[in-house]
Protein backbone atom coordinates (compact mmCIF):
# COMPACT_ATOMS: atom_id res chain seq x y z
CA UNK A 1 0.00 0.00 0.00
CA UNK A 2 1.36 2.92 -0.95
CA UNK A 3 2.34 6.38 1.53
CA UNK A 4 0.50 8.85 -0.56
CA UNK A 5 -2.93 7.01 0.21
CA UNK A 6 -4.06 7.19 4.09
CA UNK A 7 -5.74 3.84 5.19
CA UNK A 8 -8.09 6.30 7.51
CA UNK A 9 -9.50 8.05 4.38
CA UNK A 10 -12.16 7.42 1.95
CA UNK A 11 -11.58 8.53 -2.21
CA UNK A 12 -13.41 8.91 -5.19
CA UNK A 13 -12.67 7.76 -8.69
CA UNK A 14 -12.05 11.51 -9.34
CA UNK A 15 -9.36 11.57 -6.75
CA UNK A 16 -10.81 13.56 -3.97
CA UNK A 17 -10.98 12.23 -0.71
CA UNK A 18 -13.04 12.74 2.48
CA UNK A 19 -12.32 12.32 6.17
CA UNK A 20 -14.98 11.31 8.24
CA UNK A 21 -14.71 13.81 11.49
CA UNK A 22 -18.33 12.92 13.55
CA UNK A 23 -21.44 14.60 11.51
CA UNK A 24 -19.35 16.28 9.03
CA UNK A 25 -16.66 15.48 5.90
CA UNK A 26 -13.54 16.93 5.57
CA UNK A 27 -12.67 17.09 1.38
CA UNK A 28 -9.60 17.65 -0.41
CA UNK A 29 -7.84 16.31 -3.51
CA UNK A 30 -5.45 13.27 -3.37
CA UNK A 31 -1.54 13.30 -3.43
CA UNK A 32 -1.79 11.06 -6.77
CA UNK A 33 -4.12 14.44 -7.74
CA UNK A 34 -1.99 17.42 -7.02
CA UNK A 35 1.14 15.33 -8.07
CA UNK A 36 -0.98 14.78 -11.74
CA UNK A 37 -1.56 18.83 -11.54
CA UNK A 38 1.62 20.12 -10.61
CA UNK A 39 1.88 23.25 -9.00
CA UNK A 40 -1.49 24.50 -7.77
CA UNK A 41 -1.70 28.44 -8.84
CA UNK A 42 -5.91 28.64 -7.73
CA UNK A 43 -8.43 26.86 -6.10
CA UNK A 44 -12.34 28.25 -6.82
CA UNK A 45 -14.02 27.44 -3.69
CA UNK A 46 -17.71 27.04 -2.90
CA UNK A 47 -19.68 29.31 -0.56
CA UNK A 48 -20.37 28.67 2.89
CA UNK A 49 -23.71 27.35 3.02
CA UNK A 50 -23.40 25.82 -0.37
CA UNK A 51 -25.06 22.89 -1.40
CA UNK A 52 -22.78 20.08 -2.74
CA UNK A 53 -24.04 17.49 -5.11
CA UNK A 54 -22.88 13.52 -4.95
CA UNK A 55 -20.76 13.63 -8.63
CA UNK A 56 -21.31 17.41 -9.49
CA UNK A 57 -18.80 19.66 -9.83
CA UNK A 58 -18.50 22.49 -7.14
CA UNK A 59 -14.87 24.30 -7.99
CA UNK A 60 -11.96 23.88 -10.05
CA UNK A 61 -8.14 24.02 -9.41
CA UNK A 62 -5.87 25.26 -11.55
CA UNK A 63 -1.98 24.31 -11.95
CA UNK A 64 0.68 25.29 -14.19
CA UNK A 65 -0.61 22.28 -16.20
CA UNK A 66 -3.88 22.01 -16.23
CA UNK A 67 -7.58 22.94 -14.78
CA UNK A 68 -9.66 20.44 -13.53
CA UNK A 69 -13.02 20.41 -11.71
CA UNK A 70 -13.44 19.36 -8.06
CA UNK A 71 -15.94 16.80 -7.84
CA UNK A 72 -18.24 16.43 -4.32
CA UNK A 73 -17.94 13.11 -3.00
CA UNK A 74 -21.21 13.57 -1.30
CA UNK A 75 -23.91 15.60 -0.78
CA UNK A 76 -24.23 18.18 1.89
CA UNK A 77 -24.17 21.57 2.97
CA UNK A 78 -20.68 23.93 2.94
CA UNK A 79 -19.82 24.25 6.96
CA UNK A 80 -16.47 25.76 5.93
CA UNK A 81 -13.94 26.65 3.59
CA UNK A 82 -10.52 26.26 3.52
CA UNK A 83 -9.94 30.27 3.39
CA UNK A 84 -5.88 29.60 3.62
CA UNK A 85 -5.75 28.15 -0.17
CA UNK A 86 -7.50 31.70 -1.35
CA UNK A 87 -3.80 33.33 -0.60
CA UNK A 88 -1.83 30.21 -0.58
CA UNK A 89 -3.16 27.47 -3.12
CA UNK A 90 0.09 25.59 -2.75
CA UNK A 91 -0.95 24.23 0.45
CA UNK A 92 -2.57 21.20 -1.68
CA UNK A 93 0.98 20.51 -2.87
CA UNK A 94 2.47 20.68 0.52
CA UNK A 95 0.31 19.13 2.76
CA UNK A 96 -2.90 17.35 0.51
CA UNK A 97 -4.16 15.67 3.42
CA UNK A 98 -3.47 18.59 5.99
CA UNK A 99 -3.55 22.11 5.48
CA UNK A 100 -4.63 21.26 2.15
CA UNK A 101 -7.70 20.46 2.86
CA UNK A 102 -11.26 22.33 0.81
CA UNK A 103 -14.07 22.25 2.52
CA UNK A 104 -16.18 20.62 4.96
CA UNK A 105 -19.67 19.52 4.35
CA UNK A 106 -22.59 18.51 6.78
CA UNK A 107 -23.77 15.34 4.53
CA UNK A 108 -27.67 15.27 3.68
CA UNK A 109 -27.17 11.48 3.11
CA UNK A 110 -25.12 9.96 5.52
CA UNK A 111 -25.27 6.26 3.62
CA UNK A 112 -23.62 7.92 0.65
CA UNK A 113 -20.14 7.39 2.64
CA UNK A 114 -20.60 3.75 1.67
CA UNK A 115 -20.19 4.24 -1.90
CA UNK A 116 -16.98 6.02 -1.44
CA UNK A 117 -13.40 3.71 -1.96
CA UNK A 118 -11.31 2.35 0.68
CA UNK A 119 -7.48 2.63 0.36
CA UNK A 120 -7.29 -0.85 -1.14
CA UNK A 121 -9.80 0.63 -3.66
CA UNK A 122 -8.61 3.35 -4.44
CA UNK A 123 -4.72 2.43 -5.11
CA UNK A 124 -5.47 0.70 -8.46
CA UNK A 125 -6.72 4.20 -9.58
CA UNK A 126 -3.36 5.89 -9.18
CA UNK A 127 -1.48 3.48 -11.14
Amino acid sequence: MSDNIPQDLKYTKEHEWARITGKTIVVGVTAHAQESLGDVVYVELPKLGATLTEGKNFGVIESTKAVSDLFAPISGTVVKVNDELTGNPSLINSDPYGQGWIVEVEPSDASQVGKLLDAAAYEPLTK
